[in-house]
């Protein structure tokens, strides 16, 4: 990594960076790539608003960043309106209602923290897809929130599929790690192994197909899958090959408006989704346990604050596997793992000078409309969530802010596209487990438990920051960190994204590069086993907000982040160019 920028934290933290932030005065859009950043910048220009800019945004990554996200996937969008109310709105596959808890049979040679069936077929193919509702809740996001038609915002997305883009090297490295998978479908193979070949960093990426079906989404809104062409032709593709994800799937699907969860940390309050949302829960749960030691004392990095980070990701996992799912389905205990009595008790758990293994303090009951069994389930693995997502921070000179996860769940999701459409299907029934009688089991109608944590920050009731990452399990682990890098060793924003990040399930503790041998050597000495990866989560997009109204932008080096502010703005009022007769 070449670094570009060296920031001091307070605490004399310092890290290279490899990017540099971008400012903003009208407006601020971070994706993890520059084309879709240019998307939403461009509906800033023309008048729109964050959520135009947003859903532009989006619907430009489902082309140019298509093994992360698209229109068949599914995620949540924490909003933040120009007055200051705030509310989330969830866009989450769900189990289709021919799919229940035994419909795969678990592969016994999984690795730990694995929830592969039989066969693959809960990962690759028509078997491993959830209901979508990326595409109904971008459309209500825009209806209900945008100033800009649907046309406005989807035509860049059209532009991008209709005349191709380059790929970039991060693309083409993904299409190489899932080459063979890809091989297997001639529609997906057709624009991601051209020629038999896997894309190479800088050809042209064109996807007609999904440019006709973008179109046909400008034309009937998301009415083209819900009910549908666009519909038929992914349920009638299903019925031929084995799938269980039928036209009453689409017709019933609903989005939903859910009040944001709060925690709160040294004064700041942090806001997110709601269970089955998982990743602001299980931070909210972390920061108070941490709240009680001097992390800005104990200096970034060093064995002792890299250790408590450790031990309170270990405790939060025992908890998530053990109790947070969909509420419909499972109790979870929000109030519990949020309250001041059970981050003390955790607290007085963790020995500052050893690793320890943990059982999750606190349990699920069941709802009468999940399984009775779910309350027996105490620890066990979490979901395996594939890291392959995406996320956009998006904000306007008015205070309205969109902090969005979305995801197909694997790279290319289920690996194959829908015949005629160019659009490429979730693989989100991976994320359920496929053993019964658990909080994560599969069920009718049941939403996929998700690490997502799209965040945004307030204090003293004034924005602070918005950030949030792709990155599957790695997700929350490392938004808190994130936090923790601002709040409490006063890095910049850039500085805060690109530091070194570490994560652990309890399987074993990954580090990334930039963390020093000495580090990791002090961590297995106290009985971390130590495995050096080159990245813990995904391309993190944040946004800090200035006193001023002014913005600050970053993504960092983990994906081919780009941030773009918006600056400048119309002439003023009254000015006019006099004809050259008149002037002398």
């Amino acid at each position: 990594m070449t670094p570009s920028n060296t920031e001091p934290g307070r605490n004399g933290a310092a890290h290279p960076t490899e990017k540099r932030s971008a400012t903003g005065s009208r407006g601020m859009v971070v994706s993890n790539h520059p084309l879709a950043s240019a998307a939403g910048a461009e509906m800033l220009a023309a008048g729109g608003n964050a959520v135009d800019a947003a859903v532009a945004t989006l619907f430009t990554l489902s082309v140019v960043e298509p093994m992360m996200v698209g229109l068949l996937g599914g995620g949540f969008a924490n909003l933040r309106l120009a007055d200051g109310r705030q509310t989330i709105l969830e866009g989450q596959g769900r189990c289709p209602l021919a799919v229940g808890a035994t419909t795969f049979t678990p592969d016994p040679d999984a690795a730990p923290g694995m929830l592969d069936a039989l066969g693959r077929r809960n990962s690759v193919g028509r078997a491993a897809v959830a209901t979508p509702g990326n595409l109904m809740a971008w459309c209500e996001m825009l209806a209900r929130h945008g100033r800009l038609s649907l046309a406005d915002v989807v035509e860049p997305a059209i532009r991008h599929a209709t005349r191709g883009f380059a790929a970039t090297r991060y693309l083409a490295d993904c299409v190489a790690d899932c080459a063979a998978d890809l091989a297997l479908d001639p529609e997906i193979a057709r624009v991601f192994l051209p020629g038999g070949r896997p894309l190479a960093q800088g050809d042209r990426v064109a996807n007609p197909a999904c440019a006709d079906s973008l179109r046909l989404v400008v034309q009937h809104g998301p009415g083209a899958l819900y009910g549908g062409a666009l519909g038929v032709q992914l349920t009638s593709d299903m019925q031929q090959h084995g799938g269980y994800l039928a036209p009453a799937d689409l017709h019933a699907y609903r989005t939903n408006d859910m009040a944001v969860l709060r925690s709160f940390y040294r004064g700041f309050e942090i806001t997110g989704p709601p269970p089955p949302c998982a990743g602001p829960l299980h931070i909210g749960q972390m920061l108070n346990i941490l709240e009680g030691f001097d992390l800005a004392a104990a200096g970034f990095g060093t064995p002792a604050s890299a250790h408590l980070l450790v031990e309170v990701i270990k405790i939060a996992f025992a908890d998530r596997a053990a109790c947070t799912g969909d509420p419909d389905f499972v109790a979870v205990p929000v109030a519990r793992l949020l309250s001041a009595d059970y981050a003390a008790q955790r607290r007085a758990e963790i020995d500052p000078q050893r690793a320890r293994q943990w059982q999750a303090g606190i349990a699920a009951a069941s709802t009468a409309a999940g399984s009775a069994a779910a309350e027996r389930h105490s620890s066990g693995s979490a979901a395996s969530e594939s890291s392959n997502t995406t996320h956009i921070t998006v904000a306007d000179r008015d205070g309205l802010v969109v902090c969005a996860t979305q995801t197909l769940n694997s790279l290319f999701g289920a690996r194959y596209m829908v015949p005629g459409t160019g659009l490429i299907p979730n693989n989100y029934l991976y994320v359920f487990n496929p053993q019964p009688g658990l909080a994560n089991s599969l069920a009718p109608g049941k939403r996929v438990t998700s690490s997502m944590a799209p965040l945004i920050v307030q204090k003293d009731g004034q924005l602070r920051f918005a950030l949030g990452l792709p990155g599957g399990l790695r997700i929350f682990p490392s938004a808190m960190q994130a936090l923790i890098n601002l709040i409490d060793h006063g890095m910049g924003l850039q500085q805060a994204i690109e530091a070194p990040r570490l994560w652990t399930q309890g399987f074993g503790l990954e580090l990334e590069p930039q963390f020093p041998d000495a580090l990791a050597d002090a961590l297995q000495q106290r009985g971390h086993a130590t495995l050096r990866v080159p990245n813990v989560g995904g391309g993190l997009c944040a946004i800090r907000f200035e006193a001023n109204g002014d913005m600050e932008g970053a993504a960092c080096w983990r994906a081919d982040g780009t941030a773009i502010g918006l600056g400048g703005g119309l002439a003023r009022g009254g000015v006019r160019f006099l004809p050259e007769a008149r002037r002398s």
